[in-house]
């Protein structure tokens, strides 16, 4: 076979539509548009993911706004290692991004990354909150659950970090670039507004009602994992 026939029988494997006819139905499927908010160009599913990061915010700062008076005078630990333990804590929260980053590239995607890693996270919360309660076992129970919950916090809430921004601005197509900008604006006032509210609200749950006769530690963790919860929902 000459050059002329190999060239010749490769365009044999394309077929040629013409402006009138309709394109094959198996071949060329039909992109879903996804639905809008109230008529506008932002995918409704932004609105979800905002409201998310604001509890999934609350969840966090909330629980860490208490955290090393817990260690204080829950455990009573000294300040040295309460201290320690809280900068070690915040380290990994900054270290786990690696890691969900490594996963959504190269094994799962963004979007199970996110609901894995906030499985993980809900259970964290929740395994803290727990060993916040006194009557629940000796000192060396609290202290297990508490690392526990702590690790699974962190694992969750670096996991889905690199995750959350990136998938919601893939919501948007292509020519509405003005919309996935003020998307990411009200995403970073949803991270302030869930950090700010938390870091005011928590310490009230934890001083002002009063649980097993001392200051209430298992609602003040149990109100952000609650939080928590309702992220993983929307």
């Amino acid at each position: 076979m000459n050059a002329f026939q190999r060239n010749e029988s490769k365009e044999t494997l394309f077929t040629f539509i013409s402006a009138g006819d309709d394109p094959p139905k198996g071949d060329f499927p039909v992109q879903k548009k996804c639905p809008k908010l109230c008529g506008s160009n932002y995918p409704l599913s932004i609105a979800f993911i905002v409201v998310n990061e604001f509890c999934e915010r609350f969840s966090y700062y909330g629980m860490r706004a208490v955290l090393t008076l817990y260690f204080l005078s829950f455990f009573h630990w000294d300040e040295n290692l309460s201290t320690a333990v809280y900068h070690a804590f915040s380290a990994l929260c900054y270290f786990t991004p690696v890691i969900g980053a490594i996963m959504a590239d190269s094994w799962l995607g963004k979007y199970k990354t996110i609901i894995y890693l906030s499985i993980v996270y809900v259970v964290g919360h929740l395994i803290k909150s727990v060993g916040a309660i006194p009557s629940l076992g000796n000192q060396v129970v609290h202290v297990i659950l508490s690392m526990v919950g702590l690790f699974l916090i962190a694992l969750g809430t670096g996991g889905i970090k690199p995750c959350v921004s990136a998938f919601g601005g893939d919501q948007f197509e292509e020519e509405h670039t003005s919309e996935r900008s003020k998307f990411f604006s009200i995403f970073y006032l949803s991270i302030n507004a869930g950090s700010l509210i938390s870091t005011f609200v928590t310490p009230v749950l934890r001083g002002d009602v009063k649980c097993f006769g001392e200051d209430c530690y298992a609602l003040a963790f149990g109100v952000p994992a609650a939080l928590m919860v309702l992220a993983l929902g929307e």
